[in-house]
């Protein structure tokens, strides 16, 4: 049985907001969570060992709404944030929005309208609009695949699409829970042990193990904040701690791993790839692209337009031509 937070009494909703050196932009995410359309809910910032002033800010924005709570720890890492945030929580339902990500106003309310529609759903998600760096909108956005998704659609395609995209059922996180032995104060949901990857590895893992459905709603209702630099410098680390997800999670399934291990790489280095491109990283991004090809042509059978137009964008990088298309998709709408 889990040793999670109950949820007796508390409110319709938690959203678990994992924050560390995010002074720049952790009031307005805060504020886009405090002005959701469903009011009863609870905002827990996990302060996971900030060196700059985020826990003040928090701290000041939780005087002035009382939904707002502090969760306070040493550094654990993106997931132990989450994990801590799951503890404490008291909502049926727990969403995740990173500290610098921006939630519509209405989209608690439609993900928990569809959990409670649907019990068979254990994590709703919707679509993603981009921001660059200083939040302004680009034309570029995560429309996903909605309905029908399998553990080979979340393997290769990763239909979430970012880790502010999910709110999740309380069950659902339930289903997921082990304590590892090292482990004294709570349950892990997230595998700490990844500083990468831990959302999709926690999709893949609720798809491979549990019969919780993974759907999606109509909508771009989060941001989600692009950093320029921040992937393609750390192209290699993304891909070996993917290539450590794979590793860990076939033993739950060989067959399935066998079977759809080179179409998801090759997703998997085309994905690598656009993110160098948005970085103006030329010489990486066709590498990345050359290695896919390589590795599977199902992205080209399946998605050729996208393919296609990544490799393009790849080759014309350095053009005049290429630069003036990377302006036009990063222009704010």
């Amino acid at each position: 049985m889990s040793r999670t937070a109950p949820a007796a009494s508390g409110p319709t909703a938690s959203i678990v907001v994992p924050c560390y050196n995010a002074r720049a932009t952790l009031a307005e995410t805060l504020d886009s969570l405090t002005r959701q359309s469903l009011a009863d809910l609870e905002i827990i910032v996990v302060d996971d060992g900030a060196t700059d002033d985020s826990v003040e800010i928090a701290g000041a924005m939780a005087a002035r709404d009382p939904r707002i709570r502090l969760v306070r720890q040493a550094n654990r890492g993106l997931a132990g944030a989450r994990n801590s945030g799951i503890h404490a929580a008291r909502g049926r339902y727990i969403g995740f929005c990173d500290a610098d990500d921006l939630w519509a106003p209405g989209k608690l309310a439609a993900h928990v309208a569809h959990l409670e529609a649907d019990p068979l759903v254990g994590l709703s998600f919707s679509g993603s609009v981009l921001m660059d760096a200083s939040g302004r909108l680009l034309r570029r956005s995560q429309q996903p695949r909605l309905s029908g998704i399998s553990a080979a659609h979340v393997f290769k395609r990763n239909p979430v699409g970012n880790g502010s995209a999910a709110v999740m059922r309380r069950a659902a996180l339930e289903a997921l829970a082990w304590r590892p032995a090292q482990e004294r104060e709570r349950d892990w949901i997230f595998d700490e042990t990844f500083r990468q990857s831990e959302d999709i590895e926690c999709w893949l893992r609720l798809a491979l193990t549990t019969d919780w459905q993974i759907e999606g709603i109509p909508g771009l209702l989060t941001r989600y904040r692009i950093t320029p630099g921040g992937l393609s410098a750390a192209t290699g680390r993304q891909y070996a701690s993917w290539q450590r997800m794979v590793e860990k999670l076939t033993p739950l399934d060989p067959a399935f791993f066998a079977r759809h291990l080179p179409a998801a790489r090759a997703y998997q280095l085309r994905y690598l790839a656009r993110r160098a491109v948005s970085d103006q990283q030329g010489p990486e991004s066709r590498r990345l692209m050359r290695s896919a090809l390589a590795t599977s042509l199902r992205p080209l059978a399946e998605e050729p337009l996208k393919t296609l137009t990544t490799g393009a964008a790849a080759l014309l990088i350095d053009h005049p031509l290429g630069q003036r298309l990377h302006r036009a998709a990063t222009r704010p709408a």
